[in-house]
């Protein structure tokens, strides 16, 4: 009997699936972090055979590395991948058994140019696909999106896609559809539905991407309106490509003394706080920025922090599984370089007598009808309302390298959906020495709201 258990990263918008047969296993697309995963199947006494990739992946830095050291497991993929290590290339047809399943390689270009689907063959029926994992080809409600290879190849790979698209209809309508990239994930060319997993027959009758009239409709539809991607996505192919470093584990994060965090920044790393945003507002370490540690901290980190740049972290206090969230999160998108954390917080900072900043918050009931005369940054990445009126609008992206660009003679008002991401420009611009309020509760829309 086959199994199939689903892992999902909400706060990547991925999904990674542990297929078992008997004893062994297969890991498909594996984040960085697999590590529990492997100590629980070697609890269950199940090997897993191989790590399985659908692509070389831009969102993400892949476990597959990191599942062979700990387990043995071949690490199996795309025949086209142009890996630097070793690993078993799977061209289309070709084939890998997991205790009594087949595993068939389908070359399903489009996403990426070596993309391959895997469909999943039970011994007794091996010519009737009980599921196929997708990768990002055939997604829940869309497709994946084809620009991340640049500009020079999306028309190429949108008509691929088309083609990998109609290709996959062909499979029977209970076929279940297993896509890695799903709702909140950058990697669709649309809105991917909240299901992590579908039917063929139910993305049939309802995805735009197999209902379109023709490759022609397909393609202009496919390459309209395609949302910006986090920057750190230029720099997630080529480590999965030569290989991330093999970790072992979650590295523990260091203790670091007032002074320690001192030399740190004045060579040029960054802090980045984790507390919640009235605390960092409140009082916070000359030239850090605020990331709220949830879901979405080390994605917005990626925001507004280049890629490799050395980071030391202050936290809610104690900061011990706050820092291990925090250093899981940094490593699933590569961002490594992690120095350590500040030991006993901000107290012990204020407590060796280091100066503290600190800036306004206000509600946006505040703010509402009285616009006139204050100078509003709105920070959201997109503006489907038409934007508050006499704003100036610069997503919370593009901030650090246009900071030059704000006045510096009045006070700065930052605005964006929900308070998140104004404290976060409220910290750069404070660091800028510009006098700033962050709009810290309620947004926009608070704003747009007729009186």
């Amino acid at each position: 009997m086959t199994e199939i258990e689903i892992m999902t990263t909400a706060s990547l918008g991925d999904t990674s699936y542990l297929l078992v047969s008997g004893d062994e296993a297969a890991l498909v697309d594996p984040q960085r972090d697999s590590w529990e995963l492997m100590e629980s199947c070697a609890g269950r006494g199940v090997r897993i055979r191989y790590a399985l990739e659908t692509h070389v992946h831009n969102d993400y830095v892949s476990g597959s590395l990191e599942v062979r050291a700990a387990t043995g497991a071949t690490v199996a993929g795309p025949a086209r991948a142009p890996y630097a290590f070793d690993h078993l290339g799977l061209a289309d047809g070709d084939e890998i058994t997991v205790g009594d399943t087949t595993l068939r390689a389908l070359e399903t270009p489009g996403h990426t140019a070596e993309h391959t689907s895997y469909l999943v063959l039970d011994a007794s029926r091996p010519d009737h696909p009980a599921a196929v994992f997708t990768g990002g080809s055939l997604l829940v409600g869309t497709a994946g999106r084809t620009d991340l290879s640049g500009p020079d190849h999306t028309e190429e790979l949108a008509r691929a896609q088309y083609r990998s698209l109609r290709r996959l209809a062909l499979l029977p309508d209970t076929t279940r559809i297993l896509p890695t990239h799903g709702a909140g994930s950058s990697c669709s060319a649309g809105p991917a539905a909240a299901d992590r997993t579908t039917t063929l027959g139910a993305e049939r009758r309802t995805n735009p991407a197999l209902t379109a009239a023709d490759e022609e409709e397909f393609v202009s539809g496919r390459m309209a309106g395609l949302p910006p991607y986090p920057a750190y996505y230029h720099h997630m192919a080529p480590v999965n490509r030569s290989g991330p470093p093999v970790l072992g584990g979650l590295p523990a994060l260091r203790p670091l003394t007032p002074a320690a965090v001192e030399g740190l920044a004045g060579g040029g790393a960054q802090i980045v706080d984790g507390r919640d945003r009235a605390s960092f507002a409140a009082g916070h370490l000359p030239g850090s920025i605020c990331e709220e540690l949830d879901d979405r901290f080390a994605s917005l980190v990626a925001e507004v922090v280049p890629f490799g740049t050395r980071l030391v972290l202050v936290l809610p206090e104690p900061a011990g599984e706050a820092g291990r969230e925090a250093v899981r999160q940094l490593l699933r998108i590569g961002y490594d370089n992690i120095a350590g954390h500040l030991a006993g917080g901000v107290d012990a900072w204020a407590a060796a007598g280091r100066p503290l900043r600190s800036f306004r918050t206000a509600d946006a009931a505040e703010l509402a009808g009285h616009l006139a005369g204050r100078r509003i940054l709105d920070v959201r990445p997109d503006r489907p309302d038409g934007g508050i009126p006499g704003a100036l609008a610069v997503p919370l992206s593009e901030l650090p390298r246009r900071l030059g660009e704000l006045p510096r003679d009045r006070e700065i008002w930052t605005v964006c959906g929900s308070g998140r991401r104004a404290v976060i420009a409220a910290s750069l611009i404070d660091r800028a020495g510009i006098p700033v309020t962050a709009v810290t509760r309620g947004g926009a829309a608070d704003l747009l709201r007729p009186a």
